[in-house]
């Protein structure tokens, strides 16, 4: 990769990953789509790396695509800033804070974690990105995150030189629509054999955990779907398709918010949490929050 980065084509790039599209990136800049695409493809081999990969009509990021998306979007909107200043207009200039969320963890949650943020002195503009534990360590491994929010702690395999800060832990409840909790709560929890289920997948730390419940108890669930996404699998339990697990601190919200009810409580079966930082000592404002919060006991 050549050390100096071409700034035009950075801008051409920013432009094509907001856009998902070359076209429509091509209305925006008022600019020939053989441009672009010449400029882009120039660009990925100063890079050293592919940026997109198409999906359908859409291109998406690729992961270094992602972290070079990360890095632009902070570079053009500073510059954005800074024109509003010369012009002396004001720019609501706040820190910024870059969190990775992986995808299994419950998004209730997340947003306890993060809701301190907010009531904060100073203004914080949040950036949350959702994907994969070992994906998101990958991108606090060259700083494009601040804070990973993960299920799972780094372990020394990764290879990574980062901290685990571990956030808490708390047992998990069966949950259900109204139909499914009422068939299925008397003689809870043996009533759960052949009952339709909906597990997270089997790279998530939950899932290991109530596989070995399943089996400890002899309980053998008939499993409707496995999904990663906990919101989506939420989503799922609250049309009916089958009752799910989530953590028992934040029952009364997922009761409330996707209309099911509680079944019963697996006290032995317990969903962490850890934040994942490239310092052990903190710097930032809003990330000292965060860790602060937590050991004041969030749960």
């Amino acid at each position: 990769m050549q050390e100096r980065i071409n700034y035009q084509h950075l801008f051409y790039f920013w432009h094509v990953a907001r856009e998902a599209s070359i076209t429509r990136a091509c209305e925006k800049l008022h600019l020939a789509q053989p441009t672009v695409s010449g400029q882009l493809a120039v660009f990925e081999q100063a890079i050293g790396d592919k940026l997109f990969f198409k999906s359908g009509r859409k291109l998406l990021l690729t992961d270094t695509g992602r972290v070079v998306f990360h890095y632009a979007d902070e570079i053009f909107t500073l510059g954005r800033e800074l024109t509003n200043t010369l012009k002396g207009l004001p720019t609501g200039r706040a820190w910024r804070l870059t969190v990775g969320v992986s995808d299994a963890l419950p998004k209730l949650a997340v947003y306890r974690l993060i809701e301190p943020v907010f009531r904060l002195p100073e203004p914080v503009q949040i950036h949350c990105y959702e994907d994969k534990a070992d994906r998101l360590l990958a991108e606090i491994a060259v700083q494009g995150v601040d804070l990973v929010l993960s299920d799972t702690p780094l372990t020394p395999a990764s290879g990574a030189k980062a901290f685990n800060h571990f956030l808490g832990e708390c047992d998990v409840s069966v949950f259900g629509s109204p139909g499914l909790a009422a068939t299925y709560r008397d003689r809870f929890p043996r009533s759960l054999t052949g009952a339709p289920f909906l597990l997270p997948t089997g790279n998530t730390a939950l899932r290991r955990s109530l596989d070995l419940w399943f089996d400890a108890n002899g309980i053998s669930p008939n499993i409707q779907a496995e999904i990663e996404d906990s919101a989506l699998l939420k989503t799922f339990g609250a049309g009916g398709a089958g009752l799910f697990v989530a953590p028992s601190a934040v029952a009364g919200e997922i009761c409330r918010q996707y209309g099911v009810e509680v079944l019963g409580r697996i006290e032995t079966v317990l969903e962490r949490f850890y934040a994942i930082t490239l310092r052990r000592k903190q710097q930032h404002p809003a990330v000292t929050a965060i860790l602060d919060h937590a050991r004041d006991g969030w749960l």
